[in-house]
C-alpha cells in the first residue's frame, strides 16, 4: 500500500477523532452547564431557606423548602457523577485525537523524506548524466 494512501486513511482518522472529540466536548459542556444551573437554583434555594428560618414561617414551608434543596442535592450528586464521566470521555478523546495527530504528522514526515531522498537520488543521477556527457564531449573533441 503506498503511503500516501496510508496517510489519507490517518488522515480521516485524524478527522474523525476530531469530530467524536468535538462531540464529546460538546457534551460535557451541556451537562457541566447543567450542573452550574442546579448549583445556582440550590445556592438560592438556600438563601431563601436562610431568609425564611429568620422569620417567623408556618413549618410547612420550611419543610417544603428543606425537601426542594435535598431534591436539589440529589439531582446534584447524579449530575457530578455524569459531569465526572463526561470529563473522562472528552479526556480519552482528546488523548486518541492527540494519537492520531501524531501519526499523521510520522507520515507525513515519512513521505517528505522519502521525497527528499527521491530527488537527491535524481539530481545524483543527473549529475552523473553531465558527466559522462562532458566526458563524450571532451573525448570527442580531442580525437
Amino acid at each position: 500500500m503506498p503511503l500516501t494512501t496510508v496517510l489519507q486513511l490517518r488522515e480521516k482518522e485524524k478527522e474523525n477523532a476530531q469530530i467524536a472529540h468535538h462531540q464529546s466536548q460538546k457534551a460535557f459542556e451541556e451537562i457541566a452547564t447543567e450542573l452550574y444551573t442546579l448549583l445556582k437554583k440550590k445556592e438560592t434555594a438556600e438563601g431563601s431557606y436562610a431568609s425564611t428560618l429568620s422569620k417567623s414561617m408556618p413549618i410547612d414551608k420550611i419543610k417544603e423548602q428543606l425537601a426542594y434543596i435535598e431534591a436539589l442535592n440529589v439531582k446534584i450528586m447524579r449530575l457530578q457523577d455524569h459531569v465526572n464521566r463526561a470529563r473522562k470521555e472528552m479526556e480519552e478523546k482528546q488523548s486518541i485525537l492527540t494519537e492520531a495527530y501524531v501519526e499523521v504528522k510520522k507520515f507525513e514526515k515519512v513521505i517528505e523524506n522519502r521525497n527528499i531522498e527521491a530527488e537527491k537520488i535524481t539530481l545524483k543521477h543527473e549529475q552523473t548524466l553531465m558527466d559522462e556527457l562532458s566526458i563524450r564531449q571532451y573525448l570527442s573533441q580531442n580525437r
